[in-house]
């Protein structure tokens, strides 16, 4: 996604002359610390707890859309009230979360889940203004201005693409491991 966006708005990057590797390790651990305990709360308590009592379908909805509105705050919007932020966040980390969630439910494993969110951020963090950990490796100098409706389709598919190219990831890992194991079903049987 960051190559694409920098082909979309032609950004210039430029090295971040004061990055030191020691900032990377703090980032690197402070990103673990806060993935860690999302994944433990939303995917480890919530999600197992509403999926033994509603369901895996009804388990993920409400997980992911507790997931999104936890970010409302975690990123400091719910005091400006505007709707379409809110309305933005709440649909891309809902469906990061989403996603996140089912890898959980397929693997029965808070790993998955955990790397996806602990890469995503970490990595975002090497590029974009993170609190308190942004920019690391990189700046941006100049961005290419686009139109209005450009800026909503791209961060429409900024925000989204990420999370249905993890969903067909995942999909995939899903399908491949009954695959196998269908397949030494088989071969046991014969």
């Amino acid at each position: 996604m960051i190559f694409i966006g920098t082909q979309v708005k032609s950004i210039d990057w430029q090295y971040n002359t004061g990055f030191e590797i020691n900032m990377l390790f703090m980032a690197a651990w402070y990103h673990l610390k806060s993935a860690l305990t999302e994944d433990l709360v939303f995917r480890g308590a919530i999600l197992f707890i509403v999926i033994q009592r509603l369901g895996v379908q009804k388990g993920l909805l409400i997980s992911s859309i507790v997931f999104g509105a936890y970010h409302w705050f975690s990123y400091g919007l719910i005091e400006n009230g505007q709707l379409v932020p809110l309305f933005y966040v709440l649909v891309v980390t809902g469906l990061s979360g989403y996603v996140w969630g089912q890898s959980f439910v397929y693997t029965k494993s808070i790993a998955m889940p955990l790397g996806f969110h602990l890469g995503w951020n970490l990595t975002s963090s090497l590029f974009y203004e993170s609190q308190p950990y942004g920019e690391l490796l990189f700046r941006a100098q100049s961005i290419a201005e686009l139109t209005e409706w450009n800026r909503f389709y791209f961060a429409l598919f900024d925000g989204i693409a990420p999370s249905l190219i993890t969903l067909a990831f995942v999909y995939y890992f899903h399908f491949a491991e009954n695959t196998k194991k269908l397949d030494r079903t088989k071969k046991s049987e014969l």
